[in-house]
């Protein structure tokens, strides 16, 4: 039995039977591998031209090549050392994350051209944010500050076991509280591309927000991209999360999900078998992106499927490294969209982003460690023996 039903999409068809959850703090564990598997050929083209240039804080914003991100942008407490619990960590140092977020500043730090949609709070920690990004180039017009709520943190480490243990505080934090009347429409329309997540569809108002906000972008003819980033501890409950995340599936041209999420998204389904992740592609989807983590990556079009292997390196902390991956294909598909129909050139720019995931691992934190499209390039063409 297919898992989605066909037919036309309605926003307002949109409901949510579970209650808004008020959340002060969730602790859970997934699996981080690390990065092992062969260095791709080196017989690649990459769209690659152009590089960010400096602004005023608005950043660069090519509307033939904008991707737009929507969602939350928090700071993360990443442990000085690796192999301990968060109660045995000595010192913790802070880092700006946030799925979205990161992936706007990694498709920035690639030469693309990016904005970033969201809240956080009126406090030391938004305003450094709100650094971070025009420090990147990210246009942040459509940054919001709440005063009545503080920006979002996460604890997270690396334990001895390869689990990472997160910690969130969010009670209610800013990101949950952006209204729809607080929307930058006029930059999401701009957009080449729309990403987002699906943390943002929990609690209202944000929820409300992200569909408004997805609906404007597809009125506008924008290509929407998705990945659900699954934290199931931030959901009232599996069920939830799973209507949740499929309640707007339909509606995405581009989906990258994980094998986790595959199984999840199934009730426990193999998430290596083919018929499965079918189940999954919806009539209007273009392109369905399964991450391995060390293995590299799968892809599914209407019309081809494949394997693409990834990047060997020395994994010192694996967040951020799915939000890399996205960065790089999108900050390719942003200047051609036509590589989803030539599977020649789609794998190539799949090699690319396995290796800005790869990078992204070699370092703590997830912004600081997203690489630039010059470190990238080398460690495709340059191989260290």
């Amino acid at each position: 039995m297919a898992l989605l039903h066909s037919g036309a999409f309605s926003f307002r068809s949109l409901k949510f039977s579970h209650p808004s959850p008020s959340i002060k703090f969730t602790q859970y564990s997934v699996k981080a591998s690390s990065f092992s598997s062969p260095l791709p050929s080196p017989l690649l083209r990459f769209n690659v031209t152009g590089k960010a240039i400096p602004g005023d804080g608005k950043g660069e914003t090519k509307e033939s090549a904008l991707v737009v991100s929507f969602g939350e942008m928090l700071i993360d407490f990443v442990p000085t050392v690796n192999g301990v619990s968060l109660a045995d960590a000595p010192a913790f140092k802070k880092a700006p994350g946030g799925a979205p977020a990161n992936v706007a500043v990694g498709i920035a730090r690639l030469g693309g051209s990016s904005a970033f949609i969201g809240k956080v709070g009126e406090d030391e920690f938004g305003y450094m944010l709100a650094d971070i990004l025009k420090e990147n180039n990210v246009n942040s017009e459509g940054m919001r500050f709440d005063p009545g709520a503080r920006t979002a943190l996460a604890f997270v480490t690396l334990r001895g076991d390869g689990e990472r243990e997160f910690m969130f505080y969010r009670n209610p934090s800013a990101d949950m509280l952006l209204q729809e009347d607080e929307l930058d429409l006029d930059l999401i329309r701009k957009a080449k591309i729309f990403h987002y997540g699906s943390i943002s569809l929990i609690t209202e108002p944000c929820r409300s927000a992200h569909i408004a906000a997805a609906k404007a972008a597809k009125d506008a003819g924008v290509v929407l991209s998705y990945d659900p980033n699954l934290r199931l501890p931030l959901w009232p409950s599996a069920d939830s999360a799973r209507e949740g995340i499929l309640s707007i599936w339909e509606i995405a041209d581009i989906i990258k999900i994980s094998e986790e999420e595959i199984s999840f998204l199934t009730k426990g389904e193999d998430p290596y078998d083919d018929a499965v992740v079918r189940k999954l592609f919806h009539p209007n989807l273009k392109l369905l992106l399964v991450t391995e983590g060390a293995d590299g990556c799968r892809y599914y079009t209407k019309d081809f499927n494949g394997r693409v292997k990834g990047l060997k390196v020395d994994a010192v902390d694996t967040t951020g490294a799915g939000d890399a991956f996205v960065a790089g294909i999108l900050s390719q598909l942003a200047e051609d969209l036509s590589l989803i129909q030539n599977e020649e050139k789609l794998r190539d720019s799949l090699k690319f982003a396995n290796v800005c995931g790869a990078l992204t691992v070699t370092e703590r934190g997830a912004i600081p460690a997203l690489p630039t499209k010059e470190a990238v390039l080398n460690a495709l063409f340059k191989p260290v023996s």
